[in-house]
């Protein structure tokens, strides 16, 4: 990246928007850096009350229970990332000409003059296993990187600390890059685009604006997805360095400047000599676990962000093969009398559950939840065919019912009408009765979990116990 100046903060009255995760990092690095800090937050209850009274032993000011005015003086606001852009706080800012960045932004402009540089990962579906599978195949090429931003590791930690790296693989969220207008990485992935946390950003059009920024400024390539279009629409659009290239991947066979797969075989058709002719070999579909489509796409799109920083084959599949998945993301359970049980609570929208869908011949699907504002006629559709059955739970359950009544009436349905901590296990029971030998079991509830589990995490809890009961009590 070149050497380059880092902000002078000393004596800048700063306002950070949030208490939390990102607020209290930011409001500790400017304050340690010389700045006025005043931290607002809209909440008082006792757990902002003992974060307040940490940083105001710091000499920190904070002001709890307002965050819609903007404090006098205010030169510059760093906000934690899910505040929405409409909140009043910001109408005052923008009016009084004061910038406003969340914390990645603020952990951009902090980088010393020889900061590893970005590859930086987007996406309504797949980031943070994209983006630890790259980090993964970094590694197994000898590179010192880490997996950050969005994934739960602070940007600003890891730009900040002790630590050296070569590299870093970034998680951007929707949020985190509306308010991240000035950084560069030197290569950018957009996994895919599908309605979400459209009542944040106001439209489909706003939401696909800001992940499009990942692409801003990108040196050497953007990698879109060929099934998405959407995606390479955003490459088109994006304002990038002279030289960078487009990069895509498919399922398919890759054309030139594209990763794809071959008779099992991911390959590079993009970083080789003479592409129109040449294509190498980087792993096989074996080496991504699992080997799901929309995982192998996640391979794919990591290897070609690896692959732009110069990462050889070799380190493709290696990283690959060492990659474990964080929890209740396609993971398998168990098998009982032949019929797998699968979880993948993590898949809480539309999207997510489509991807998980198209992965088995015949399944055995228990969904609902939160919708979220989200309709399932399109999911229904293009996955009836693949359904043997379906038991639904949680609170917006009958906008599926109604779906799969229009789209797949001869599917049997459970409703499964309780919200009490017994309810997965009755469902996993209800799925049990409707699967036979070479079924699959999946949840994947296509909803939040928030109506009924305190996460996603504890859904795909009690449904991987529910599971282990009947395997344990002689199937």
């Amino acid at each position: 990246m070149g050497s380059r100046e880092v902000i002078d903060l000393q004596g800048t009255h700063v306002t950070v928007a949030g208490l939390g995760v990102s607020g209290i990092p930011a409001a500790k690095v400017l304050h340690a850096r010389g700045a006025h800090v005043t931290v607002v937050n809209d909440g008082d209850d006792a757990r902002a009350r003992e974060q307040a009274a940490e940083l105001e032993a710091l000499g920190v000011t904070v002001r709890l229970g307002d965050g819609a005015t903007l404090p006098d003086g205010t030169e510059l606001v760093v906000t934690a990332p899910g505040w929405k852009p409409d909140k009043p706080l910001f109408t005052a800012a923008r009016a009084a000409g004061v910038e406003i960045w969340g914390d990645v932004e603020l952990a951009w402009r902090l980088r010393g003059p020889d900061a590893a540089p970005w590859l930086a990962i987007t996406g309504t579906n797949g980031k943070t296993t994209t983006t630890q599978m790259l980090a993964s195949i970094l590694k197994a090429a000898g590179l010192r990187t880490a997996a950050v931003g969005n994934i739960g590791v602070s940007v600003l930690d890891a730009v900040l600390g002790d630590e050296q790296y070569d590299v870093l693989a970034v998680e951007l969220s929707s949020y985190q890059l509306h308010w991240a207008p000035s950084v560069r990485a030197h290569s950018a992935a957009v996994l895919n685009l599908a309605p979400d946390h459209l009542d944040w950003h106001g439209s489909m059009e706003a939401y696909a604006r800001d992940k499009g920024r990942v692409y801003e400024g990108n040196r050497v390539a953007c990698v879109y997805n060929v099934a998405d279009k959407a995606t390479e629409d955003l490459v088109r659009e994006a304002d990038v360095e002279e030289g960078c290239r487009a990069i895509g991947f498919t399922l398919g066979t890759p054309g030139p400047s594209q990763l794809g797969v071959v008779e099992g075989i991911l390959v590079d058709r993009a970083f080789v000599e003479d592409r129109h002719k040449n294509a190498q070999e980087l792993a096989e579909i074996s080496d991504v676990n699992p080997p799901a489509p929309h995982n192998i796409a996640n391979a794919l799109a990591a290897a070609a962000l690896a692959r732009a920083f110069g990462v050889p084959p070799r380190a493709v599949r290696d990283g690959l093969r060492n990659f474990t998945p964080d929890a209740h993301r396609i993971a398998h359970v168990a098998d009982v009398d032949g019929v797998s049980y699968v979880d993948d609570s993590k898949a809480t929208n539309t999207h997510a559950a489509e991807a998980s869908l198209a992965a088995y011949e015949s399944i055995v699907w228990i969904a609902g939840g939160l919708a979220k504002g989200a309709t399932f006629d399109e999911l229904v559709a293009k996955s009836a065919k693949r359904l043997r059955g379906v038991v639904l739970i949680g609170q917006d359950r009958a906008l599926i019912r109604e779906a799969l009544a229009r789209h797949a009436p001869e599917v049997p349905v459970v409703d499964l009408d309780r919200t009490d901590t017994g309810a997965m296990s009755a469902a996993v029971r209800e799925a049990r009765g409707l699967a036979v030998a070479g079924d699959t079991v999946l949840l994947a509830p296509a909803c939040a979990s928030m109506d009924m589990f305190a996460n996603y995490n504890k859904r795909g809890e009690a449904f991987a116990e529910a599971v282990r009961d009947i395997a344990g009590a002689g199937a």
